[in-house]
């Protein structure tokens, strides 16, 4: 099959196109899906580099969610037959034309959204619902910060809290990002390049400060978020675009009552991330059905420009989503 490879660690350039990797086998337990569209997300990109491996045991392809139809069922599997369409959260081997998976971690594709753009939804959707709610709480009434308001992650994090009846505030680069963002249901937008995101949280929350922080930064926010939070906050780290080392005022924590988590994904155990995709389907997915949330697509790039869309990932222009189409 077609499939992107990484014979070596680097730049865009070493992403490489074969058509004699071996397709996968579908396990009792998994499903085989031949793929039509495959997210772009910030961990190719890391893992690219050499500074994000799979876990042990799991494909060495890049790519973290697809959508398409379903090959081959597992023996064991009784919930998807061939033909369904359908998306689907990986620990890799997305860039190929097809991939196995854990038949629990997949998702049918919602009604109004189509096969192609249903790639842009698994990630995204189970990294925000994890986080913000299932980790971090989030509630009606409450205010929301979300940093990055415009990548993937945070056009759906704006979304969900919007649904949800939170205040959200988002931190982006630029006017139009800032526009894009509030046209998702964004409260406010604060443009991290000239003003101080810590000023402006108390600004507009009038003192109260952030209930619950989505921060893809890292080490380099790691005193402002703490600063940022509202009494009882939790900052949630998913990130570390900002470095890996902070220096954390834990006076200010322990005088907030504040919590912060630490999170990833992809290292999650097949039954955790189960369990994840389960409450998305519940929740998350009636309201994409619903219109109240909807993936966003910055780009498409055939598989043969995957250098092309790792660089457009880089240059972080994009509002939304990045995907391959095969």
């Amino acid at each position: 099959m077609r499939a992107v490879t990484l014979p070596e660690f680097g730049d865009a350039d070493v992403l490489t196109v074969r058509d004699d990797v071996p397709p996968p086998q579908a396990g009792p337990r998994e499903i085989v899906i031949d793929v039509v569209a495959a997210g772009v997300n910030r961990a190719d990109v890391m893992q690219r580099m050499g500074v994000y491996p799979p876990p042990d045991g799991v494909s060495e392809l890049p790519g973290l969610e697809v959508s398409g139809t379903v090959s081959r069922v597992g023996e064991a599997v009784s919930a998807w037959n061939p033909g369904d369409q359908v998306c689907a959260l990986l620990a890799g081997g997305g860039y190929a034309e097809q991939v196995a998976v854990p038949a629990g971690q997949v998702l049918p594709v919602p009604s109004g959204v189509s096969l192609r753009d249903a790639a842009a939804l698994p990630e995204v959707a189970c990294t925000v619902w994890s986080n913000v709610v299932i980790e971090a709480g989030l509630s009606r009434g409450q205010t929301l910060l979300v940093h990055g308001g415009s990548s993937g992650i945070g056009t759906m994090a704006i979304q969900v809290g919007h649904a949800l009846g939170a205040t959200v505030v988002v931190t982006a680069g630029s006017t139009e990002k800032l526009r894009a963002c509030r046209a998702l249901g964004a409260d406010a937008g604060i443009n991290y390049r000239d003003e101080d995101f810590v000023e402006r949280v108390q600004e507009i929350t009038e003192g109260a400060g952030a209930d619950v922080i989505l921060d893809v930064v890292g080490a380099k926010y790691l005193d402002g978020n703490v600063r940022a939070l509202a009494p009882g906050g939790r900052l949630v780290v998913i990130g570390l675009l900002g470095g890996v080392k902070g220096e954390l005022n834990l006076a200010r924590l322990l005088g907030k009552r504040g919590r912060i988590s630490a999170t990833s994904l992809r290292a999650r155990s097949t039954p955790e991330k189960a369990a994840i995709v389960g409450a998305v389907r519940e929740r998350v997915w009636p309201l994409i059905e619903a219109g109240t949330v909807r993936p966003l697509v910055h780009a498409t790039y055939p598989l043969e420009q995957v250098a092309q869309a790792h660089r457009a990932m880089e240059d972080s222009q994009h509002i939304g989503k990045i995907l391959l189409t095969l």
